[in-house]
């Protein structure tokens, strides 16, 4: 096999930046999978097996060399919502059916890559991933409330009710829980902010200020757990803990491979395969912009791929990449993937020797590391922007936060990317069509409406501002017989194609139907301006046999001065 491009170019002087931002990843990483776990609504060592075999493949398969790859709260929280619309209660089964949810996930990421459609990013505009992404968000920090208050909330419910729920509930809270979970939030909080604006302040080492102020996660945990251990927390006040987790690396499984079951996690591992994909391509191009590095979409697919499958095989759940433990891993100073090889090492080293330390681990503390990781991740800067730039796309937005809000996550997902490409068909089905005149004596021709220009009554010029198909032929077809009717004077139209990069079936019919009604009314149509490509498709036609290549023209200018004479 091939060794990855980023081990044989490999330098020495990239060690120090990978063993850092590999040390501190893991300190952020293996708490923060064990809550992402609880998300799920599966037992942590689950979660911390997800940690381990994928950062191996994803290092060798994957493109990014900052990407941090594991358990992230979309794929734990799409991964519960999967295993109670399945009704699974029983905790193996729930644990094997999370096995084979990340094996499908990773098996149609794959035949995505086979089928080379990793350009399905392009089909979902930032405005709905946005708000997919924020009311994503916001239910998962909801859905942590009850662990960091201590109250009895069912999982699986819809936000509005979960709120409800909680305000209803608010007086009966446990009051060492709510201590602990609220005292874990605002240790997170000092760690990420005020500490570290006070290193900043005290010390010029870089990687001490990126090790402390990132070890918020961790110093929860300790702290919590230390205090429900001496205090007897768990037992005098009913502090809900973690409990024993296995000691030791996971074992090679294969999961259940069950038609029935199968063919009911088919559509909701697809829904995951995509915006896990979604996410990790998202974030990896983010980093990779900021130092000139470039993230192959495809080779995406391959890494994101065998990471799920790897999970599978190895006792985990679907995973990908996440946004704050890859930050987190980029302003480290990552170079390489061998940071999340050190990170994996250590996640491996963590089940080996001190999973027995977490027995006491408060479910609160990990509820406050979810919601402090997801937070951040609501984006209001976005609807205000789309608002005051274009109301459609933040209508969009608005939608689709609505719907995984009100209905589920799935519904959100399959509502944004019906409102994507249902905005995109209407925008190109109503193009921007301009009558242009000449700009002077020059040879540039632009709009009547925008510029002083000269026209000429007996010549229509008209641009078209989009490619041609079946959904605008009808509008084109209208424009051009509304100008025509309302210049009796009209001997030519000049359709100007400079913008036009296709026109499909429909559409060359359209221009043969425009041709045929022009030449009944005695006038001619020109065409000027048509790129290279779209003019080889259309000499296998007929319609130019019918419109005569004598009447298509390299530039406006020249149709111009060919119909003035």
């Amino acid at each position: 096999m091939l060794l990855p491009n980023w081990v044989t170019d490999y330098k020495k002087t990239e060690l120090s930046g990978d063993l850092i931002a590999g040390v501190i990843v893991a300190v952020v990483l293996v708490p923060q999978s064990m809550a992402y776990g609880l998300l799920a609504g599966l037992p942590p060592q689950v979660a911390l097996y997800s940690s381990v075999l994928p950062l191996l493949l994803y290092a060798i398969f994957g493109s990014s060399k900052t990407l941090a790859v594991g358990p992230v709260g979309l794929m734990s929280l799409m991964t519960g919502a999967t295993l109670i619309e399945l009704n699974i209660t029983n905790i193996e089964d729930m644990v094997s059916t999370a096995h084979t949810l990340a094996l499908l996930v990773g098996l149609i990421l794959l035949l995505m890559r086979v089928a080379r459609v990793g350009a399905i990013i392009n089909f979902l505009s930032h405005p709905v991933i946005s708000g997919f992404v924020s009311a994503s968000a916001l239910i998962i920090a909801l859905s942590q409330i009850k662990h960091i208050l201590g109250l009895d909330i069912p999982r699986g419910l819809p936000a509005y009710e979960s709120a409800y729920l909680i305000i209803s509930q608010l007086f009966q809270s446990n009051l060492a829980t709510a201590i602990i979970g609220l005292g874990s939030l605002f240790l997170l909080w000092a760690f990420k902010s005020p500490l570290f604006t006070f290193l900043k302040k005290h010390t010029s080492n870089e990687a001490l200020i990126q090790f402390i102020s990132k070890s918020g996660p961790l110093a929860a945990v300790v702290v919590s757990t230390l205090a429900v251990y001496y205090m007897g927390l768990n037992t005098h006040e009913n502090v809900a803990i973690i409990g024993s987790i296995p000691p030791g690396l996971p074992s090679f499984i294969l999961p259940n491979l069950e038609y029935s079951l199968l063919k009911e996690l088919l559509p909701s591992a697809f829904l995951i395969a995509l915006i896990g994909y979604l996410e990790s391509v998202s974030i990896g191009k983010s980093m990779a912009s900021q130092k000139r590095q470039k993230i192959d979409s495809n080779k995406e697919l391959i890494g994101l791929g065998t990471a799920n499958i790897a999970s599978a095989i190895s006792g985990g759940y679907p995973v990908a990449g996440g946004f704050g433990r890859s930050m987190v891993n980029f302003s480290a100073g990552a170079n390489s993937p061998l940071a999340s090889i050190i990170t994996a090492g250590l996640v491996a080293l963590t089940l080996i020797i001190l999973t027995p330390l977490f027995f006491f681990l408060p479910k609160a503390a990990l509820g406050a590391i979810i919601v402090l990781a997801v937070i951040p991740l609501i984006d209001a800067y976005t609807l205000k922007h789309a608002w005051s730039y274009d109301r459609t796309d933040a209508f969009s937005m608005l939608v689709t936060f609505f719907t995984v809000l009100i209905i589920d996550v799935e519904s959100g997902i399959i509502a944004g990317i019906i409102m994507s490409i249902g905005l995109y068909l209407f925008r190109s089905s109503q193009p921007h069509v301009a009558i242009v005149g000449q700009v002077g004596n020059t040879e540039h021709y632009r709009n009547i409406d925008r510029h002083k220009v000269k026209t000429d009554e007996h010549i229509l010029a008209m641009r078209i501002d989009e490619n041609l198909y079946f959904a605008n032929t009808n509008f084109l077809e209208d424009t051009v017989m509304t100008h025509v009717a309302d210049n009796s004077a009209l001997d030519h139209v000049v359709l100007i194609c400079n913008s036009i990069s296709y026109i499909d079936t429909s559409a060359l019919e359209s221009l043969d139907d425009i041709h045929y009604r022009l030449e009944k009314a005695g006038i001619k149509l020109h065409l000027a301006e048509i790129k290279g490509p779209v003019m080889d498709k259309l000499k296998q036609t007929e319609f130019i046999e019918k419109l005569g290549a004598e009447n298509i023209y390299l530039s406006t200018h020249q149709a111009m001065q060919a119909l003035k004479k």
